[in-house]
């Protein structure tokens, strides 16, 4: 087991300077104790943990690391920014031009306005689409993640009922279920929210059914509610447009964060003119929402993506990462579920429900290098090469195989067996 001296110690200060020790997503409650929580620095696909442990990480930040850790392109364009200036009194004259460019990359978009995270982004798209309607509903799937605000946070503490008042709920991808929902709404709908894909945690991930697709766009032209797609978190990972224009399905909002920026601070709403007045009438802002550092990278990154193989490079790395995990766990024993697109994989194990073997498996993954997640979906980076799959190949080998002679002494996470033990039980 690799060293965490100063791991440890870091975590000590932090459960006295921190709620937690940490908070929110980067909580470790759900994580084994095996895994670091501070890193000190990162480069290209790699990052080192607080005792210069060094991995490859297939969690890319959460999402953020698009190119890789400390681009050079991105970097030198937001440096050049920052001699100019960054959070100014008024925003510099590329906020206009990174409008411009996202206008003309995603097929929907008539306008854009820019935010900081997320949530920002989410909570502004829900707003918009009640200013622009005049009614409250707002539809969402259940089990989706639509970010941290009291009206979509999964985690209810310090949350009223009331908060979520107009959420509604159906399920991804039924026809029937979203159609039942509308219905339920009546007159009062103001909007339907879609992951690209159906990515939440804990569970196997599943593309839109186009037919789904489809009839939610027909029931908001029919109702007058706007269609967001939250691309927060594929935006960019699957194709270099809205993700729902590869079920042909366009938006009214879309919403961006992550890595259009490849890991500089910006988040963006984009819209058609169908809720062009809704976002001029409401009130959306924060101090360093107009700073010029972030917009600069942003542009650099969408110029990379243009102009670039990076996403044809990250689906051919993900697909030799899926066919190599399938064929040593087969030749160790284990079944694998790997569901999602290839570039941001999810990887559970069969009979699994309490993730012991998950954790174990990620846990020993550690061990030789490699950082990923026991849950939650991961991602490709462009910095890494066919060499990095392949080292992840054999590491996995190693750890399946280690997996297996344990089987009979693994024990569950008790965070996540207290969550799931009734679904272990049956």
């Amino acid at each position: 087991m690799r060293q965490r001296t100063q791991d440890r110690a870091l975590r000590e200060r932090a459960s006295k300077a921190l709620p937690n020790g940490v908070y929110g997503h980067e909580s470790t409650a759900l994580l084994p104790d095996t895994y670091p929580q501070f890193f000190k620095r990162a480069e290209g696909a790699y990052l080192w943990d607080a005792d210069d442990n060094k991995y490859l990480d297939f969690m890319c930040a959460y999402g953020p690391n698009l190119l890789g850790y400390g681009d050079k392109r991105v970097d030198e364009a937001a440096t050049a920014q920052l001699a100019l200036g960054n959070a100014m009194t008024g925003p510099p004259p590329l906020m206009i031009d990174l409008a411009e460019a996202f206008i003309d990359m995603i097929s929907h978009a008539d306008w854009a306005m820019f935010c900081k995270n997320g949530t920002d982004a989410t909570t502004m798209a829900r707003t918009i689409a009640r200013a622009e309607t005049g009614k409250r509903v707002i539809l969402v799937a259940e089990g989706a993640y639509h970010g941290a605000a009291p009206w979509c946070t999964p985690v209810r503490a310090g949350t009223l009922p009331e908060d979520r008042a107009f959420i509604q709920t159906c399920t991804y991808n039924d026809v029937a279920s979203l159609e039942a929902a509308v219905a339920e709404a009546g007159d009062d709908l103001a909007g339907i929210f879609a992951a690209p894909f159906k990515h939440d945690a804990f569970i196997d991930q599943a593309l839109p059914d186009p037919a789904y697709a489809k009839r939610a766009r027909e029931l908001c032209d029919e109702t007058g509610a706007m269609l967001i797609v939250d691309d927060i978190r594929a935006g960019f990972r699957l194709t270099r447009d809205c993700s729902w224009e590869l079920v042909g399905v366009r938006p009214d909002l879309s919403t961006w964060g992550k890595c259009f920026a490849n890991g500089h601070p910006i988040s963006a709403v984009l819209g058609s003119e169908r809720c062009r007045e809704g976002a001029g009438a409401i009130y959306a802002t924060g101090s360093f929402w107009f700073a010029g550092v972030p917009m600069a990278a942003a542009l650099e990154t969408l110029r990379i993506i243009r102009e670039t193989d990076y996403l044809e490079h990250q689906i051919a790395l993900g697909e030799h990462l899926r066919a190599g995990l399938e064929t040593v766990a087969e030749a160790e024993g284990v079944s694998l579920r790997q569901t999602g697109p290839a570039q941001m994989p999810q990887i559970l194990f069969e009979d699994d429900q309490d993730f012991r073997k998950g954790f174990a498996w990620t846990s020993a993954m550690l061990d030789h290098g490699v950082y990923m997640h026991p849950w939650h979906n991961m991602f490709i980076c462009a910095a890494m090469t066919e060499a990095d799959i392949d080292m992840t190949v054999e590491a996995a080998r190693v750890c399946f195989a280690q997996v297996q002679a344990d089987a009979e002494k693994l024990e569950p996470h008790p965070v996540v067996s207290a969550m799931f033990g009734a679904r272990a039980a049956e």
